[in-house]
């Protein structure tokens, strides 16, 4: 379902992106014609109200222009070579937002559940802190819950199950991270192979016409540097969306760590005090 939120997430900001542009394109004309009305109806009021208009109206047609600016580029680049890194963005993006998600939610207010299971400890025994640390959200707590229901097996077998947990827990705080620096190493690759593309295609002018001006090359070059580009700023946007997640989960993985140990302390006490 995260997965699923993640991508209908990523897929409905591109849908609202367009239809804003949309929008925009079929209200630039009504805009003008509005303008020219409230100019021939209201002469007084104009100079009043023109620089506000006129700022709106050239704040929208720099928008219209941007994207205009976009689409041809992205058409000059070769629509296969950018259709295919664009669609690394969209799945890098996709996966970077379920793991952030993700992350998010697994966090934990660690001292306050060793609190309260220090707590329950003392007012329950063993059996109610598993329920504190099943009634609590995030990997912290699972790893309590499995190192608690092995207590009668000796704190030994705690300490294992603490330690094995740990790395499950671990490999689940991990998991998609190997696609998004897949997805990042491939849009630079498919950039740079429109880049061989388009000099193949200059070359090939070169060869039909048989002479070396900068017309005849212009077009294979300009399809090189514009798959390169794009490429380039894919990459670095997903880079630095992932080096965001790795420290996300170098934060957890240390309350993990320090949590375990504060726990076998607290099991450690409890069994000296069982065994009194």
């Amino acid at each position: 379902m995260k997965k699923v939120f993640a991508t209908l997430t990523v897929l409905a900001m591109l849908a609202f992106g367009g239809v804003a542009v949309m929008a925009q394109d079929e209200a630039a004309p009504a805009a003008a014609e509005t303008e020219q009305m409230v100019e021939e109806a209201a002469p007084a009021a104009a100079p009043v109200e023109a620089p506000a208009v006129e700022e709106a109206a050239a704040e929208d047609g720099g928008l219209v222009a941007l994207h205009k600016a976009l689409k041809t580029k992205f058409i000059e680049g070769g629509a296969g070579f950018m259709a295919a890194t664009f669609l690394c963005l969209v799945f890098g993006l996709a996966l970077c937002i379920e793991r952030i998600i993700y992350l998010s939610l697994s966090k934990t207010n660690t001292k306050a559940l060793l609190a309260n299971v220090e707590a329950a400890l003392k007012r329950g025994g063993i059996k109610e802190a598993l329920d504190v640390c099943r009634n609590t959200r995030g990997p912290v707590a699972s790893i309590f819950y499995q190192g608690l229901s092995r207590y009668d097996e000796g704190v030994d077998v705690v300490e294992k199950t603490v330690a094995s947990y740990g790395g499950v827990q671990l490999g689940l705080l991990e998991k998609n991270l190997s696609w998004i620096t897949l997805f990042i190493a491939i849009a630079p690759s498919m950039g740079f192979m429109g880049t061989i593309v388009g000099m193949i295609q200059a070359f090939d002018k070169i060869q039909q016409v048989g002479d070396m001006s900068a017309t005849v090359v212009a077009g294979g070059i300009k399809v090189a540097l514009l798959t390169t580009l794009a490429g380039l700023i894919i990459a670095i946007i997903l880079q630095i969306f992932y080096n965001y997640i790795l420290s996300l989960v170098e934060g957890l993985v240390n309350e993990m760590e320090d949590s375990s140990i504060s726990l076998l302390d607290l099991v450690v006490r409890y069994d000296a005090e069982q065994k009194k």
